[in-house]
């Protein structure tokens, strides 16, 4: 378990904390699972399109992206009329910045957190729960962390990085894609992938 800048920590807790504790994880939905599968690559969304998915504003998108907190990795920005496009993974940091500022943690908190975050590969994200005490953000990458976090006192909330993966896909299998080259023959392709895999998990 690590708290984002921070030296590893580790909780004591009675059983009967560890056990009250593991039942608030799972009914939170704190705990972690592993179906999930990221995106192609070069596949991504417009700005408008990740704002909407993530509940964000252009503005806020905008000033992200410029002072590199997240940045679009399909296709930046690269003069007059070109249109960033975002991947899969950004639009779920995004999400999860939101989530992280609605809960009063603070710009530079998230800095750290997302700097973290950002360094593991797309399919360990689903493996990570973000606990916080409302003043430091803890990532935890196993359920056994989680459980010693909340026995221990210290997360005061948390937000399971499958769940927000479940979220963002959902909203985005009904929006439109666009590939990295600017074809448009596999925009329907990843939609329909996308709303696919969603169906079945409602259905299976």
């Amino acid at each position: 378990m690590t708290r984002t800048g921070d030296t590893d920590l580790t909780a004591q807790s009675t059983s009967e904390a560890r056990a009250e504790a593991a039942a608030t994880a799972g009914v939170q939905g704190l705990l972690f699972d592993d179906d999930l599968r990221p995106m192609p690559e070069d596949v991504g969304f417009r700005g408008p399109t990740a704002c909407h998915a993530a509940g964000i504003t252009y503005r806020q998108l905008d000033y992200w992206a410029r002072t590199g907190l997240v940045s679009p990795s399909v296709r930046p920005a690269t003069g007059s009329g070109t249109q960033r496009l975002y991947g899969f993974r950004d639009v779920l940091l995004l999400k999860v910045i939101k989530r992280l500022l609605d809960a009063g943690i603070s710009l530079q908190q998230i800095r750290t957190a997302i700097a973290h975050l950002s360094k593991r590969g797309i399919d360990d994200l689903t493996q990570i729960t973000l606990m916080s005490d409302g003043a430091s953000v803890y990532m935890c990458t196993s359920p056994d962390e989680v459980i010693d976090l909340l026995a221990g006192g210290q997360g005061v909330f948390g937000i399971a990085l499958g769940g927000v993966w479940r979220e963002v896909e959902g909203s985005l299998s009904e929006l439109p894609t666009e590939r990295a080259d600017g074809h448009e023959d596999g925009d329907q392709h990843a939609s329909d992938e996308l709303a696919a895999r969603r169906r079945a998990r409602m259905t299976g």
